[in-house]
């Protein structure tokens, strides 16, 4: 009774003596903390899973300031992760890069039902280069707005081309045309009626 009042408990597992905040909670047992240690409680539980065939985090040496990222295994500084107020070190799981690579995937599939692995092979398809300049690497899919048919990869300057002719092959020949030095005029038909050159 004397040592709990120190602050300090025996582990009933190692049998060493602890301060109190090396112990969990627990409000059913009497002091109001686990019978074990954070540390035996933790090697129990990685046996457990181990023996049961699941997935254990590696048991690394993490310093003050850091935190291991479960999807990458790499220790990383806190400003290497997202904010997470439901955690209970504040952090996110993993880190702001694996995030990032899982977003690019999932934006992917949700918005043109693509993987990773079928869009590396479109470019591929493409010899690495964008579909329509044919000079610049191809980071951005191309699709159809009206069917979300997926018709490409291209750069960026060229998929902001395609979007700002609001996707209308006229309006392209007409560009096309235009570049070539053959200017469309108009023919007034009638009061504010033009008809176009076929």
């Amino acid at each position: 009774m004397a040592s709990e009042e120190e602050g300090v408990k025996r582990c009933v597992r190692c049998g060493e003596r602890k301060p109190h905040a090396a112990f969990a909670k627990r409000r059913s047992n009497l002091d109001g903390l686990q019978r074990h240690c954070r540390d035996c409680a933790s090697d129990y539980h990685r046996t457990r899973q181990e023996t049961l065939g699941k997935k254990v985090r590696p048991k690394v040496e993490v310093p003050e300031g850091h935190k291991l990222c479960l999807k990458c295994g790499v220790v990383k500084p806190w400003s290497e992760w997202h904010r997470n107020a439901t955690a209970s070190d504040g952090l996110s799981t993993r880190c702001k890069e694996c995030r990032a690579v899982e977003g690019r995937a999932g934006h992917l599939k949700r918005n043109y039902g693509l993987t990773e692995v079928e869009r590396d092979a479109l470019i591929a398809a493409q010899y690495g280069l964008c579909a329509i300049c044919l000079d610049a690497p191809p980071v951005h899919v191309d699709h159809c707005h009206k069917t979300g048919r997926v018709r490409g990869v291209l750069c960026f300057n060229c998929n902001s081309a395609i979007g700002k002719l609001r996707d209308k092959p006229d309006a392209a020949r007409r560009a096309a045309a235009y570049l070539e030095g053959n200017l469309w005029k108009p023919t007034l038909v009638a009061p504010g009626v033009y008809q176009l050159p076929s």
